[in-house]
């Protein structure tokens, strides 16, 4: 380095506050971390930890994975509907009896002519399909992709974390917490959509942290020295993020299985930008702030909006090429399917809703051809949205169901979801050891492992103060993904909501407590007596969570039970 580049970077440290290490060395500049070579863990060591860890996930999940043999909960709906979409390009109705039929052995004559409304985008359908069409369309078939994808989640995670902290060790950890609890589980064993959102939205998070490090070793190496404090910062060379165009895709394909992503997008477009103009501030940049919203915020909003608005979209290929089957039959859906017979205090549920008589403009236009059909069907796609989000915010809102929960007891698994159960099993039948009087059963519960959960709250409250008073970047990446995913739901406490859309939350759960845990273990790795009691109390609290995910295997896996053994694991009245 010149003499007037090692003077520049001398003022740059100054104008930043550098701070001191405990021995008294000064802390580099952010343009000399950068630019060097940060010392990393065997990434060989790094990977296949993860990828064994995702295995151990996988068989796990696919345990016993046909089990039981029946449609659980919404599975009524998704396995067909996947099923249907694969085999005719769009969703169709289907016949009365087509449960009875699909778990005898049919897989035909089972579909009406017309399509069918639903309510959620087609990627998630679209991988449980592909499970069925590998497999064949029995429960193990419908369920065979959320185990699948389940288990690539906690790689995924493993990742993430050893990014966040830079231990393998750590990642682990996050992978272990992930993987061991009963909520993401049993969402692994069925089909149903949350899986597939938690997966593309914890990559979509993935690529944003990992676009963090690429900026900052970008400017580094876009920039020959420290810059004049006077001076931009480099712009042109910044233009194309491929991290961020990865992510982009990935929430992309997040909504399109479920619309609730839209949330952590946001967050998470917010924060690269955020960090964006923290970077070149700590570059020396001045007014870092309005010269990143020029520089980079464009750029932020392209590879990551643009980018999944364009995915998006493509996922819905399938209805726009069938778009006129939905234009003659579902040109009034929020009437003819949704319209109806209840009444909420006294009033109709489609009061305040357009016109009953209303139908898309699409349905009665003549066909166009060319340009002009493809713009047709995407109005057509766009009224169907329409109809979409009628539904959501106005025909549920009166509904009620057992399992409904409030959104703000979801962190202490105020009321979990029974999505399957074989009751009254009497004595000395079907294996049932029950004393006379008794009787023994087996449930599949929804539920989350309640020392990962319970501890949690304590870990995300530590995240927001390590993030405000702090200022550690990381514990950010903690407080958005989770007030993202779970304060929007607050707004909508009004309509049937269940505890397992929590799944979004779980992710930022378990990097709230392994960033918890780093913290109490300390970074040094001389044996000391701090970094001793860390470690005890980290490793008691890894193998309580282990023994409550083993005491709670039971009603995760439709084991048989007496029925004092299940009322041993039901802890609270609400749990029923």
């Amino acid at each position: 380095m010149t003499s007037e580049a090692l003077q520049r970077e001398e003022q740059q440290e100054a104008s930043v506050g550098l701070s001191s290490t405990a021995d008294g060395r000064r802390v580099p500049s952010a343009w000399a971390r950068a630019r060097g070579r940060l010392p990393q863990e065997d990434p060989f060591i790094g990977w296949s930890a993860a990828l064994a860890l995702g295995l151990l996930a996988l068989f796990l999940r696919l345990w016993r994975l046909g089990t039981p043999r029946e449609f659980q909960f919404d599975e009524t709906y998704y396995a067909k509907d996947a099923w249907a979409l694969l085999q005719n390009g769009f969703v169709r109705g289907y016949v009365d009896d087509a449960n009875d039929q699909i778990l005898s052995g049919t897989t035909t004559d089972l579909w009406t002519e017309g399509p069918s409304m639903i309510v959620h985008p087609e990627v998630g359908k679209y991988l449980i399909g592909l499970g069925e069409t590998l497999f064949g369309l029995d429960p193990f078939g419908w369920r065979v992709a959320s185990a699948v994808v389940g288990s690539l989640m906690v790689v995924v995670m493993v990742r993430l974390a050893r990014r966040l902290t830079g231990s393998t060790m750590l990642g682990l950890v996050a992978g272990l917490l992930l993987m061991l609890d009963g909520l993401h589980f049993v969402l692994s064993r069925l089909a149903l959509l949350d899986i597939f959102v938690a997966f593309f939205l914890l990559c979509g998070v993935a690529c944003v942290v990992n676009d963090r490090d690429w900026y900052r070793r970008r400017l580094a190496r876009l920039l020959p020295s420290p810059p004049p404090a006077s001076s931009w910062g480099p712009v042109r060379g910044l233009l194309v993020r491929p991290w961020l165009l990865l992510g982009g895709i990935s929430f992309g394909l997040a909504i399109g299985t479920k619309w609730t992503a839209l949330y952590p997008l946001a967050a998470f477009g917010l924060l690269a930008w955020a960090w964006s103009a923290g970077a070149r501030r700590s570059f020396g940049v001045r007014r870092a702030w309005l010269r990143s919203l020029v520089a980079d915020a464009p750029t932020a909003f392209v590879h990551l909006v643009v980018v999944a608005a364009a995915t998006y979209l493509l996922t819905w290929t399938g209805w726009l090429v069938h778009a006129e089957e939905y234009e003659q039959h579902l040109s009034s859906t929020q009437y003819t399917q949704f319209s109806g017979s209840g009444h909420c205090d006294g009033e109709s549920f489609v009061d305040d809703a357009p016109d009953r008589d209303a139908r898309w403009p699409t349905a009665t236009e003549p066909d166009a051809s060319g340009l002009g059909e493809v713009t047709q069907s995407l109005r057509s796609l766009w009224y169907y949205h329409r109809d979409v989000y009628t539904f959501h915010t106005h025909f549920l809102n009166c509904s009620t169901h057992t399992y409904q929960s409030q959104p703000s007891g979801w962190l202490l698994l105020n009321r979990p979801v029974g999505v399957a159960a074989d009751t009254g099993i009497e004595p000395g039948t079907r294996g049932c050891t029950a004393p006379a009087g008794s009787d023994c059963l087996r449930q599949v519960l929804l539920i989350g492992t309640p020392m990962i959960w319970w501890a949690g709250i304590v870990a995300l409250a530590f995240a927001v103060l390590m993030w405000v008073g702090a200022r550690d970047w990381r514990y950010g990446v903690v407080v958005a993904g989770a007030a993202s995913t779970w304060l929007p739901w607050l707004l909508y406490d009004d309509r049937p909501i269940f505890l397992f859309y929590a799944v979004l939350i779980l992710p930022f759960v378990v990097l709230a407590l392994t960033l918890a845990i780093g913290r109490l273990i300390g970074p040094g790795r001389e044996p000391t007596t701090r970094r001793t009691v860390g470690v005890v109390l980290a490793g008691s609290f890894l193998v309580l969570v282990l023994l409550n995910f083993a005491w709670f295997w039971p009603i995760l896996t439709h084991e048989l039970l007496t029925h004092s053994a299940w009322l041993d694991r039901i802890w609270f009245s609400r749990w029923i």
